[in-house]
């Protein structure tokens, strides 16, 4: 079995690992595998090149099309489009690899060994990672042991706070957000079916929640015509499960307590420290975010010092300790910064707090 890791496990293991150890990542279709990996390496700098293998028909798709060099009388392949012929190393994405033809396959065994195509030698410091899809849901190709043997494989599953961080920051609708928040049971899938692949029938995943939001966001009033068109999106059970919340009573968030403290106060008291917990997230990932307006910062500061104060002298020791918690992980590092920066006092309090746990 495989290890899982989470979107912060992979960028440190992207980070750590040496260039010349192939990776395999699987996971369900949907999850970020390749917006993940290329920002991280974009990020530093080096191309990403993603190749479909699932989509080649044969291996004149992966390794180019032969020409005879005129000098020798040789033939050779021309490289593909996407081969580096500047000398600067490349990040090689092969997606859908356990979907690709047996032929197509054995051309990547030589390219994962030796970092070769068609005799041509990838640039020094190149990489080669490779997705695959894991469940009994998908048509695959058997993997050959040896070709598996040489890549380092781990099992890719973003946690659900994570993707909350990820959809704050593309600014999904706030009944998206608040549904997983709430009900993370389905973010990946209809939990009494999985792996029981039913034809056309939909299931959800992280990709198709990002639909939902594109279609519902700005559209205050759902009527029953956006209950099947988001059936379309996410299965019936899955729509459901999201349309019984929408007429549910507005719970606090984050963001209620941050624009305007004093007017949920007397709530906030009164919620249970798994409430609070849920809270405290909202909290930190809207701030780590930063998708909100400078003229409201002074709020946002006041409101801030304000709820940590009530946890502290409300004696929601749990509750304050799980807020320390989020500072102390590491998960919300501009946040933490943020409030050491515009609010010192409320930071100090917090330091002393955990000194004398």
């Amino acid at each position: 079995m495989a290890i899982t890791i989470s979107i912060k496990g992979l960028k440190r293991l992207l980070e750590t690992m040496p260039a010349d150890q192939n990776i395999m990542l699987s996971g369900r279709h949907g999850i970020g595998k390749s917006e993940i990996l290329t920002k991280f390496y974009q990020d530093k700098g080096m191309k990403v090149v993603a190749l479909f293998l699932g989509q080649m028909s044969d291996p004149g798709d992966l390794i180019g099309l032969p020409n005879k060099d005129e000098k020798t009388g040789k033939t050779e392949f021309m490289p593909p489009y996407w081969f580096p012929v500047d000398g600067k190393p490349i990040v090689l994405f092969l997606d859908e690899l356990n979907r690709a033809r047996p032929e197509v396959l054995q051309t990547i065994m030589d390219l994962a060994l030796n970092r070769k195509l068609a005799g041509k030698q990838l640039p020094e410091g190149s990489v080669v990672i490779s997705a695959v899809n894991d469940g009994e849901e998908y048509q695959l190709t058997d993997l050959d042991p040896a070709l598996v043997s040489r890549f380092n494989i781990y099992k890719f599953s973003p946690t659900p706070a994570e993707w909350l961080l990820w959809a704050e920051q593309k600014q999904l609708d706030d009944r998206v957000i608040d549904f997983i928040r709430d009900h993370n049971e389905w973010l990946d899938g209809d939990i009494e079916k999985a792996n029981q692949y039913e034809g056309l029938e939909k299931s959800p995943d992280r990709r198709a929640w990002k639909k939902v939001s594109d279609l519902i966001k700005g559209v205050e009033d759902l009527d029953e015509d956006y209950k099947n068109f988001i059936a379309g999106i996410i299965g019936v059970r899955a729509t459901a499960a999201f349309w019984s919340t929408l007429n549910e009573m507005h719970q606090l968030s984050g963001k209620d307590v941050l624009m305007g403290y004093k007017k949920v106060e007397g709530k906030l008291k009164k919620l249970q420290v798994h409430q609070l917990a849920v809270i405290n997230e909202d909290i930190f990932r809207i701030i780590e975010v930063g998708n909100f307006d400078k003229a409201d910062e002074a709020t946002i500061c006041e409101s801030l010092k304000a709820y940590v104060s009530m946890l502290d002298k409300g004696k929601k020791n749990e509750s304050l300790a799980h807020f320390v918690s989020l500072i102390t992980d590491g998960n919300y590092p501009k946040a933490t910064v943020y409030m050491l920066t515009k609010t010192p006092d409320m930071y100090q309090s917090i330091v002393k707090f955990i000194q004398n746990i």
